[in-house]
């Protein structure tokens, strides 16, 4: 099989400190997460190596950490892949987006006030323009922010860390639909920040069921990414 390294430009920094083996965890799976390395891809040791400035060993460590959580297949005798999701995956992990983020939006409306409104308006401001200058990098870094802002608005701990589990897998599935969920998206940020500034719990719980439901929908009838 045929690697041609990490696409041009996407190579990370390792400057944060911390162990090398978990920096070189955390530059792969931000470059899988925004599928700079696309799922399929064949990961070959001596290459992220060399454009990662480290020796192979701490590679080899991330690989397979990455594969015990999911984000890599090791397959014998033929090495690394970005794990390629099945619809079923996406699926299940679309619909506890939802449960988690209509709570968090219902508790964020109950909580909420006006500078965590104020917050909401400023992402979805950059967001607008990220999409205006299609920007889907920024968009959907942004997207994550906004989704990240109502869950902290909701005020619950345990909410928080189960929603910050499946952030990485959604900006992951995300990615392949956010030029195609585009302005309509932020439309709809719009309105559920309307509703949190409104405490109309009702209508936040609502809005961003539907809200993730779009997203879940369009990613299964995206075409490839």
């Amino acid at each position: 099989m045929v690697s041609t390294g990490l696409p041009h430009g996407a190579v990370p920094r390792l400057e944060r400190p911390g162990p090398l083996r978990d920096r070189v965890h955390e530059a792969l799976l931000e470059l899988i997460t925004t599928r700079a390395l696309q799922p399929g891809r064949h990961l070959v040791e001596s290459e992220l190596a060399g454009q990662l400035g480290v020796s192979r060993q701490p590679v080899r460590e991330a690989l397979q950490r990455l594969n015990a959580e999911g984000w890599v297949d090791l397959r014998p005798a033929q090495g690394a892949f970005v794990h390629e999701p099945t619809e079923e995956e996406a699926d299940q992990l679309l619909t506890v987006r939802t449960l988690l983020e209509a709570e968090a939006a219902r508790l964020a409306a109950s909580n909420a006030g006006s500078e965590g409104v104020q917050a909401l308006e400023e992402i979805l401001a950059e967001g607008l323009k990220a999409v205006e200058t299609d920007d889907v990098a920024a968009a959907v870094a942004l997207n994550a922010r906004f989704h990240a802002k109502v869950t902290e608005l909701a005020g619950n701990a345990v909410l928080a860390g189960l929603a910050a589990q499946v952030d990485r897998r959604v900006r992951w599935y995300y990615t392949p639909v956010a030029r195609q969920r585009g302005e309509q998206s932020w439309a709809e940020h719009r309105e559920l920040i309307s509703a949190i500034a409104a405490r109309d719990e009702q209508s936040a719980t609502r809005l961003m069921r539907e809200h993730t439901e779009h997203t879940r929908r369009s990613y299964h009838a995206r075409e490839d990414f």
